[in-house]
C-alpha cells in the first residue's frame, strides 16, 4: 500500500496515459463499429417494413381485381343468352304478341332479371347508335360501306351490344361503318 501512496515518475505517467489513450480510441473504434451495425439493422428493417407494405397493396390490389374480374369468363359466356333473349323479343311480330302475352312476358322477366344481375356486378352494354363516330376501343367493325349522307368512320348498323365488366372490354359491339369519302 506504500506503493500506492508513492508519486507515480513522470514516465509512468506518461505511460499509464498513453494505456489509457489506447483503450479510448479501442473505445471509441467499438462504439462506432456498434453504430454502423446498428444503422445496417436500420436500413434492413426499414427495406423490410417497406417489402411488407408493398405485398400488402399488391395482395389488396390483386384481391380486388380478382373481385372484380374474377367472374369475367362466366360473364363472357353468358352473352349469348343476353342476345338469344333480345333477339327473341325483338322478332316477336305484333300479331303474335297478343297470342303469347304469357311467354313473352316471362322472356322479358328473365331479360330483366339478367339485366339486373349484370349491373349488379358492373357489366355495363355499349349501346351506339346509327350515326355515332366508330371507336376501335368500343367497337368492333364488321363491314364497311359506302352510304350517301354520311361520313366516313360513322356507324350506319349495329349488329350486337358491346359489353364493359367495370372498366374492361368484355366484348365489342359489333357495327357496320360508312366508307363514305367526304367530296
Amino acid at each position: 500500500m506504500a506503493d500506492q501512496d508513492e508519486p507515480m515518475s513522470l514516465d509512468e505517467l506518461a505511460a499509464e496515459g498513453d494505456e489509457l489513450d489506447a483503450q479510448g480510441d479501442e473505445t471509441l473504434a467499438r462504439i462506432a463499429d456498434i453504430e454502423a451495425e446498428r444503422d445496417e439493422f436500420r436500413d434492413k428493417w426499414m427495406r423490410a417494413l417497406a417489402d411488407a407494405e408493398n405485398t400488402r397493396k399488391r395482395a389488396d390490389r390483386d384481391r380486388r381485381e380478382a373481385e372484380n374480374y374474377g367472374g369475367s369468363k362466366l360473364a363472357r359466356d353468358l352473352l349469348p343468352v343476353y342476345d338469344n333473349l333480345r333477339r327473341a323479343l325483338k322478332s316477336t311480330a305484333d300479331a303474335e304478341k297478343a297470342v303469347n302475352a304469357s311467354l313473352l312476358e316471362g322472356v322479358e322477366l328473365t331479360m330483366r332479371e339478367l339485366i339486373s344481375v349484370f349491373k349488379k356486378h358492373g357489366i355495363d352494354p355499349i349501346t351506339p347508335e346509327v350515326g355515332d363516330k366508330f371507336d376501335p376501343n368500343l367497337h368492333q367493325a364488321m363491314f364497311e360501306a359506302p352510304l350517301p349522307g354520311t361520313k366516313a368512320g360513322e356507324i350506319i348498323d349495329v349488329s350486337t351490344e358491346g359489353f364493359l365488366l367495370h372498366d374492361r372490354l368484355l366484348r365489342p359491339a359489333q357495327v357496320g361503318v360508312s366508307s363514305t369519302q367526304a367530296s
